[in-house]
């Protein structure tokens, strides 16, 4: 996207339903079943939400926890969109596959919760909703 407002307005949900996966406690049921909600209001795939969590959020995400100051209760939304978004609107070609390179790196420390995630996702979209 060109526009780094469009991009916010089309991101800024999904980003912050997913951004308690860095933080200090472990995402209860309630959690993941919120972001997944969230998720369900977009029509990513599997592959584009991977992407998203490895190249778009951890970057800038395992940031604040590799840092001292990070915040590890909750975060300033205002700042982290801000983040994100200026992280994402320069993200080209190149630093793509420098992230999904290294993103074994960015997402160590969250991936078995983003897995947790992606089985409560997964589970719901195999399963028929009811009548």
């Amino acid at each position: 996207m060109n526009d780094p407002q469009r991009l916010l307005d089309h991101r800024r949900d999904l980003w912050m339903a997913l951004a308690p996966l860095w933080l200090d406690r472990e995402p209860g049921e309630r959690d993941y079943a919120h972001m997944a909600d969230v998720i369900e209001q977009y029509d990513f795939t599997t592959a584009e939400l991977e992407r998203i969590y490895r190249v778009e959020m951890s970057p800038v995400l395992a940031r604040h926890q590799v840092s001292l100051a990070g915040e590890w209760r909750a975060f300033d939304e205002d700042r982290l969109l801000r983040q994100l978004t200026f992280h994402v609107w320069k993200l080209t070609r190149w630093r793509r596959g420098f992230w999904m390179l290294f993103s074994g790196l960015t997402t160590m420390m969250t991936r078995h919760r983003y897995n947790m995630l992606m089985d409560v996702v997964l589970t719901r979209r195999s399963t028929p909703p009811d009548k």
